[in-house]
């Protein structure tokens, strides 16, 4: 028969490796397990709505994180959301006619911004600032707007 101290010991070892594996996910699902950005630039763009975009979420172009939100800040003159992103030193390249999007991703709806290159001959730069964005997409706003659009004009009865 198994003793009573064995038994313990191995139900402290699960307990353990549980702890563990709750804070490498809580790593993984806050972002802090990516390295920081290096020899990076800041660049800035307005955002009508942001959704919940949080500091330190992901920036990337096609696919591949090329940085992080450095900050988001409401302007009380323009009424927008400024955020900051910091690009890695390494993407240099981006054109001055870059365009900005709030996008989702993942079961838990993280939010990012992903970067779509234009086609100018100049390149971002430190202090430059993104023109064209595109703000997230809020459900409840869809859905009101759907809510709308049926109410003023309902479907067209078949005979």
């Amino acid at each position: 028969m198994v003793s009573r101290k064995s038994v313990e010991m191995w139900v402290g070892v699960f307990v353990a490796a549980g702890l563990f594996a709750l804070g490498v996910l809580a790593f993984r699902v806050g972002n802090l397990t990516s390295a920081d950005v290096v020899n990076g630039y800041h660049v800035q763009a307005s955002f009508e709505d942001v959704g919940s975009l949080k500091v330190r979420a992901p920036v990337t172009v096609a696919g591949v994180r090329v940085g992080r939100v450095a900050s988001i800040r409401f302007d009380p003159e323009t009424y927008q959301a400024q955020v900051v992103m910091d690009i890695d030193g390494r993407y240099k390249s981006l054109p001055t006619d870059t365009g900005a999007s709030i996008l989702t991703s993942g079961l838990l709806g993280e939010q990012y911004i992903e970067l779509e290159p234009g086609g100018a001959d100049e390149y971002l730069k430190d202090g430059s600032r993104i023109k064209v964005t595109q703000s997230a997409m809020i459900l409840e706003k869809l859905v009101g707007r759907l809510l709308t659009a049926f109410i003023d004009k309902p479907p067209e009865k078949k005979k």
